[in-house]
C-alpha cells in the first residue's frame, strides 16, 4: 500500500513538474511577444537545438545554488504537498527572474546602471545565502582538522561583516529577515518561500548570461534554462534522502557557501563591467 501511494505521489509530482515547465515556456514565448511590441530590434522565436543545448548545459553547470536551496526546502517540508509547492515555487521564481533580466536587457540596453543594480542586489542575496549555508558546521568540533576550523571561523566573520552592511537593504526587499529555510504551515507560505530566493538567483544567473545573447537565440536559450531547472528538480526528488544528507553534510555545506560567494563575486564583476562599458 505504501509503495502504491509513493508511486502515485511520484507520478503526480513528475507530471506537474513537466506541465509547469511547458506552461512557463508558453509564458516565456508570450513575454517575448510583448517585448517585441516595444523594441525596434525584434527577438526571434526560432528554436534551434544548439541554443537549447547551450542554455541547458550552462544552467546545470551553474545550478549548485538551486540544488542547495531546494535540498534545504526538501528537508524541512517533506511529503507531496511540500514537493508540489517547492516545484511550482522554484520553477516560477527561476522563470520570472529570467524574464525580468530579459525585459531589462531588451528595453533598457543603454541603461546599464539599472541592469548593474539588479545584479548587485542578487550578489548581496547570494552572500546572505552563503552565511545560511554554514549552519550545519560547528567550528568548535575538534573532529575537524584545526586548519579547517580556522578557515570556517575567518570565512564566517568575513561573510557576516558583509551581511551586516547589506542587511538594512535586504530587509526591505526580502520578506523574512533570514533566508534560512523553515517548515511552512500552509501551502501558500511554502510557495512564497520557494519563489523568493530562486527569483533573485534567477536574476543573478541569467544576468551572467547576457554576453551570450549576441551569439545565441534568446528564446531557445531560455527554453534550455527552464528545461534544465525541470531536470534538476526531477533528479533531486529521485533520491531525496541522499540529497538531504548531502546538503546537511558539513563539508558539502561549506563548499556550497564558497560556491555562493564565487557566484556573488561573479555578479559583482559583471556589474562593474556593465558600468565601465566593457561588458560583452
Amino acid at each position: 500500500m505504501h509503495n502504491k501511494t509513493n508511486i502515485k505521489n511520484q507520478t503526480i509530482a513528475l507530471t506537474l513538474t513537466i506541465a509547469t515547465c511547458v506552461a512557463l515556456i508558453a509564458v516565456y514565448w508570450l513575454h517575448i511577444r510583448v517585448i517585441n511590441l516595444f523594441v525596434s530590434e525584434k527577438i526571434s522565436y526560432s528554436v534551434r537545438p544548439g541554443d537549447i543545448a547551450i542554455g541547458l548545459t550552462i544552467y546545470l553547470k551553474t545550478s549548485i545554488d538551486f540544488a542547495i536551496f531546494i535540498g534545504r526546502l526538501m528537508e524541512k517540508n517533506p511529503g507531496l504537498k511540500g514537493r508540489i509547492g517547492i516545484e511550482i515555487g522554484t520553477a516560477l521564481g527561476n522563470a520570472l527572474g529570467t524574464m525580468a533580466i530579459l525585459l531589462v536587457w531588451a528595453l533598457f540596453k543603454e541603461v546599464t546602471w539599472l541592469l548593474a543594480l539588479m545584479i548587485l542586489l542578487a550578489a548581496f542575496v547570494l552572500v546572505r545565502l552563503a552565511e545560511d549555508g554554514l549552519e550545519h558546521i560547528d567550528e568548535t568540533n575538534k573532529c575537524y582538522p584545526k586548519w579547517f576550523r580556522l578557515v570556517v571561523i575567518y570565512f564566517s566573520k568575513f561573510i557576516r561583516s558583509i551581511n551586516k552592511v547589506t542587511s538594512p537593504l535586504l530587509k526591505k526587499i526580502i520578506p523574512s529577515q533570514s533566508l534560512n529555510v523553515t517548515t511552512k504551515n500552509t501551502f501558500i507560505a511554502l510557495l512564497a518561500t520557494s519563489f523568493t530566493v530562486p527569483f533573485i538567483l534567477g536574476l543573478d544567473d541569467f544576468a551572467g548570461y547576457v554576453p551570450l545573447f549576441n551569439v545565441v537565440n534568446v528564446f531557445g536559450f531560455g527554453i534550455g534554462v527552464f528545461v534544465g531547472h525541470m531536470i534538476l528538480n526531477i533528479l533531486l526528488y529521485i533520491s531525496p534522502k541522499k540529497t538531504i544528507a548531502a546538503v546537511k553534510n558539513p563539508i558539502i555545506s561549506f563548499a556550497g557557501s564558497i560556491a555562493f560567494m564565487i557566484l556573488a563575486g561573479w555578479g559583482i564583476i559583471e556589474a562593474i563591467k556593465l558600468l565601465s562599458g566593457h561588458h560583452g
